[in-house]
C-alpha cells in the first residue's frame, strides 16, 4: 500500500453463493395425503465477477468494504417449482488490476479493458428435488439433494497502471512539470522532494495521434529494496511500453546527472529485468539553469550513442514539442500494451472432484475422505432407507468397498465416511 491516500494493493474476501437445497415434498389432495413426489430443485448460487471501470483511479474504496458475498440460491419448492437463483455480485476495479489467490499467489486474471467482466467465483449448483430420484422401482423417494456449498476465498488486488510511456527519475527533477506541459494532467507541483505521492496519468495529444504518459513518484537509491516510495510504485512501470528518463541536467541541488542516471537504471535492473529491458529515451531538464550547458555536453559524450537525448526546459515548455514527436515515432515501432495472461484459466467453484482416500486411525477405524465423501454428505439422508441404499450403491460403484477390502478391512470393522459410521459387511 502506498503512502498518502493512494491505494494500489488491497486484500479482500469473496464468496460465490451456495446452491439452494432441493425440496423433499409430496403432492397432497383432500383425502389423499401422499400422491407422489413433487419437490423442485434448489436455485443456483450467485457468481462473483470483477469489472473494469475506467473512472476508478485506485483501490481506495476497498479500504472500507472488503467482503463481497454473492447471494445464495433459494430452496426448491413443492409442485416441482425451482428455487430462485442467487444474484450475482459485480466488483468494480480500476483498469490494470491483477487479481491473485492469496494462499497460492496464483494469478487469476488481469482486468484490463473498460467494462470487461471476469468470472472469478462460480456459485454452487442447486440440489435436486426428490422428484428427480424416482425410478421404475423407487416411486416415492423420501429424500432430496442438498445444494453445493462454496468456500470464501481471500484474494489480493494489485493495481498496475496502464500507460504507454513511464516518466522516471529522482525526486524533484521535473517529471510532474513535464507531464503538465505535454498533457491536460494537473499534478501537484512544488519545489521539494516527493511532491508526487501517487502515479499521475495524462493523455498526450498531438494532432490526430495520442498516447498515455504516467508520472511515477520519484525513485531514490535503494528503491528496489523499498527505500523511499520506490518499492510501492515500481510495479506501475512494469507494463509501460517505454521509459522516459528525466534527469536534472543543471545539477542545481549538488547532484551529478550522470551518476543519477546510472543509479536509477541500476534500481530498475535490480527490481526487474523486464524494466531494465524497456526502450528508454533521456530527457535532460532544466537546460535554462546556469551550468546545464556543460553538463549536457558531458552527458551526450557519455550516453549520446546509446540513447536518444532531448534537452528541454519543462517550466517554459522549450523542447517539449520535439520530445513528443520523438516519443510518438518510437511508440509507432513498439507493440501495444497487452494484459498479463494467467498460465491457465481459473475460477473458484464448488469441489466436484469425486476421488477418495482411505486411512486407518489410532482406534483402528477405517476413515474415508475426499471429494466423493463431500458429495455423499450432501446427498444422503441417514434415516431414510432409500437414501441409504443409494449410499451403499455409490460406495460399490466408486470402488470404495473394494479398496477397503484391499487395505485389510474385515467383516465387522468400523468404517467412517463423513458423519456415517457403520460395520463393514462384504
Amino acid at each position: 500500500m502506498a503512502n498518502g491516500e493512494f491505494t494500489d494493493k488491497v486484500r479482500i474476501t469473496i464468496k460465490a453463493g451456495d446452491g439452494g437445497d432441493g425440496m423433499n415434498s409430496f403432492k397432497a389432495f383432500k383425502g389423499k395425503p401422499a400422491c407422489g413426489p413433487d419437490g423442485g430443485d434448489g436455485g443456483r448460487g450467485g457468481n462473483v465477477y470483477f469489472v473494469g471501470d475506467k473512472d476508478m483511479n485506485d483501490l481506495f474504496p476497498f479500504r472500507f468494504t472488503s467482503r463481497f458475498f454473492a447471494e445464495n440460491g433459494e430452496m426448491g419448492g413443492s409442485n416441482k417449482c425451482f428455487g430462485r437463483s442467487g444474484k450475482d455480485t459485480y466488483i468494480k476495479v480500476p483498469l490494470g488490476t491483477l487479481v491473485r489467490d492469496e494462499e497460492s499467489g496464483r494469478l487469476i486474471c488481469d482486468v484490463f479493458d473498460d467494462g470487461e467482466e471476469v468470472l472469478v467465483a462460480r456459485g454452487g449448483n442447486g440440489g435436486k428435488g426428490n422428484v428427480r430420484f424416482t425410478t421404475a422401482r423407487r416411486h416415492a423417494p423420501n429424500f432430496a439433494q442438498k445444494g453445493e456449498k462454496v468456500k470464501a476465498h481471500t484474494v489480493i488486488l494489485e493495481m498496475k497502471v496502464i500507460a504507454d510511456v513511464g516518466l522516471v527519475g529522482f525526486p524533484n527533477v521535473g517529471k510532474s512539470t513535464l507531464l503538465s506541459k505535454i498533457s491536460a494532467a494537473r499534478p501537484k507541483i512544488a519545489n521539494y522532494h516527493f511532491t508526487t505521492l501517487s502515479p499521475n496519468l495524462g493523455v498526450v495529444r498531438y494532432y490526430e495521434k495520442s498516447f498515455v504518459a504516467a508520472d511515477i513518484p520519484g525513485l531514490i537509491e535503494g528503491a528496489a529494496q523499498g527505500a523511499g516510495l520506490g518499492h510501492d510504485f515500481l510495479r506501475h512501470i512494469e507494463r509501460t511500453r517505454m521509459l522516459c528518463h528525466v534527469v536534472d541536467i543543471s545539477g542545481c541541488e549538488g547532484r551529478d546527472p550522470i551518476e543519477d542516471f546510472k543509479k536509477i537504471n541500476a534500481e530498475l535492473k535490480e527490481y526487474s529485468e523486464v524494466l531494465a529491458g524497456l526502450p528508454q529515451v533521456v530527457v535532460c531538464n532544466k537546460c535554462d539553469v546556469y551550468g546545464a550547458e556543460d553538463n549536457l555536453k558531458a552527458f551526450k559524450k557519455k550516453y549520446g550513442r546509446k540513447y536518444k537525448i532531448y534537452p528541454i526546459t519543462a517550466v517554459t515548455g522549450d523542447g517539449t514539442r520535439e520530445l513528443v514527436e520523438g516519443l510518438l515515432e518510437k511508440l509507432a515501432e513498439l507493440p501495444p500494451v497487452e494484459p498479463i495472461r494467467p498460465e491457465e484459466a481459473f475460477e473458484y467453484r464448488a469441489d466436484d472432484n469425486l476421488t477418495f482416500e482411505i486411512f486407518r486411525d489410532e482406534d483402528g477405524v477405517f476413515v474415508v475422505v475426499g471429494g466423493l465423501v463431500d458429495m455423499l454428505c450432501r446427498n444422503v439422508v441417514l434415516n431414510n432407507p432409500d437414501s441409504m441404499q443409494y449410499f451403499q450403491k455409490v460406495l460399490r460403484l466408486r470402488g470404495v468397498i473394494k479398496e477397503l477390502s484391499k487395505m485389510g478391512c474385515q467383516e465387522g470393522d468400523t468404517v467412517s465416511i463423513g458423519d456415517v459410521e457403520f460395520d463393514f459387511v462384504l
